[in-house]
């Protein structure tokens, strides 16, 4: 739609109100950071190419960048479409504006100037102020405005007497009551050719209270020249930059409502109080249950239930799956109609297999479960392979790690691991073998072969009660000592 327009995100401020080390515009809301919504939005609404102009936090940014928009990143159908530019130094929004104009490609004919700290911004929002330009043949600059009863601390819309925009005066520029009562404010969304905003920076003079370039001085650069501004009235609610905590919280909530109605209205049922962030996926007929969190690249199959107070992280949940109360899945996967927990703990790369079972309080790690494998009780399942059909019993423990090395435990189909065994790996279990109850295994077992490694059983007939004569003696006697 805009191949030949340049979106220029400023995203080069420190954000000294953010109190923090990490730059603002990586400050995550709903799973992402801020300058990840920003960019999507130019690429959705169809600009050609997205120069990020960066400055403070400058390698974090682009690392970040390169990671989610690179050939190799989770948007790499638009690789190759976001840059960056650099602000050497923080010397206001008009000359970070300069900056990002000096990255653009040679056959850019139109711009698309805003903000990386505004999240809830979407394709349409901005692509609006694009259109604009089409939609008024005599203006030479397109901008969003909106109208709220408090603008306290954003640039007010000058008009003039015929209601043209004639210029943005900043918060502390405001010059008299009459300017200070305006309602209608800037959110700083700018369109207009490449050759105009090339002649209004170089225009800009520090002429203010802060003593920096301001963007907002285009505006009145127009207007002075004739040029009729078109002002495009636009929704606050999604116009708000983030500058502290107290706002970034805003954000958060506000966008984690847009993930939960997009999601309810694709046919999810989403109890109160869960948690979705952007990026999940979930298949019709899904039911995620209060206070359950689902984060990254997390994919929930088709008629698959996640329980109250389940964290899925990087999960790859298929369809019918049961996840029950407290479920932990991260980096795993979990495939058709298995049933996992509670209080189980998948660790990165776990692989349960269809219609297998990982019950309370059994830990795998790294470990693949093949269909219809059962570890329903306290087991830790480590670097390991459980065949098809196979049982582990409560209180296993795969021995894994010598303090140098992880090694590998495999048990084949069909296989019963006797509770409280201990298998100290590298070590196999054959098909169909069978471990007794509190084995510790060495050593490979055979298929079909019966491991028994428990100590010998001594019963010592009425000893119970000299025993406990005994220690009755021992505990009275320390009580005449205290």
């Amino acid at each position: 739609m805009f191949e030949k327009t340049t979106a220029v995100i400023l995203a080069a401020g420190q954000g000294t109100r953010m109190k923090s080390g990490l730059p603002k515009v990586l400050h995550p809301v709903a799973g992402k950071p801020l300058l990840h919504y920003t960019v999507r939005a130019a690429l959705e609404a169809g600009c050609g190419e997205v120069v990020v102009v960066v400055g403070h936090g400058r390698e974090a940014v682009e690392a970040y960048l390169a990671k989610a928009f690179g050939a190799s990143g989770e948007n790499a159908e638009w690789a190759g479409r976001v840059k960056t530019a650099v602000q050497t130094e923080q010397r206001g929004t008009g000359d970070a504006a300069r900056a990002g104009l000096s990255g653009v490609r040679a056959d850019a004919e139109r711009i698309l100037l805003f903000y990386g700290d505004v999240p809830m911004l979407t394709a349409e929002d901005v692509a609006a102020v694009a259109r604009a330009l089409d939609d008024d043949s005599a203006a030479m600059l397109a901008m969003a405005t909106c109208t709220t009863d408090d603008p306290f601390g954003y640039g007010r819309v000058i008009r003039d007497a015929l209601g043209q925009v004639v210029a943005i005066r900043e918060q502390r520029d405001l010059a008299s009551d009459v300017e200070r009562a305006i309602k209608e404010w800037n959110p700083g969304i700018y369109a207009a050719s490449r050759r105009f905003f090339e002649d209004a920076l170089a225009s800009l003079e520090p002429n203010n209270a802060q003593g920096e370039y301001y963007l907002t001085d285009v505006v009145s650069f127009a207007a002075k020249r004739g040029n009729r501004v078109a002002s495009v009235p636009s929704n606050p609610a999604v116009m708000d930059g983030v500058n502290d905590r107290a706002q970034l919280a805003l954000a958060d909530r506000a966008m984690s409502e847009r993930i939960l109605k997009k999601h309810r209205l694709a046919g999810i049922t989403i109890r109160d109080g869960a948690r979705i962030e952007d990026g999940v996926e979930i298949g019709a007929d899904a039911v995620i249950e209060s206070f359950a969190v689902l984060r990254g690249r997390t994919r929930v199959g088709a008629g698959a239930t996640v329980d109250v107070g389940c964290v899925l992280t990087n999960a790859d949940v298929g369809e019918r799956v049961a996840l029950k109360p407290y479920t932990v899945v991260t980096d795993s996967i979990v495939r058709a109609r298995a049933q996992i927990g509670p209080f189980s703990h998948l660790r990165p790369e776990s692989d349960v297999g269809e219609d297998a079972h990982v019950g309370n309080f059994v830990e795998t790690k790294k470990t693949k479960l093949d269909r219809g494998a059962k570890a329903n009780h306290l087991a830790y399942l480590g670097d390991g392979f459980v065949g098809e059909g196979a049982n582990v019993g409560a209180g296993t423990i795969f021995c894994n790690y010598d303090g140098f090395q992880k090694h590998v435990t495999r048990i084949g189909k069909g296989a019963f691991i006797g509770s409280d065994s201990q298998l100290v790996a590298p070590v196999t279990i054959g098909d169909g073998a069978y471990v007794g109850t509190g084995t510790t295994v060495t050593k490979d077992v055979p298929a079909d072969a019966l491991a028994i490694g428990r100590a010998k059983q001594e019963n010592k007939e009425g000893y119970a009660a000299r025993l406990r004569g005994r220690l009755k003696a021992a505990k009275e006697a320390s009580a005449k000592k205290g």
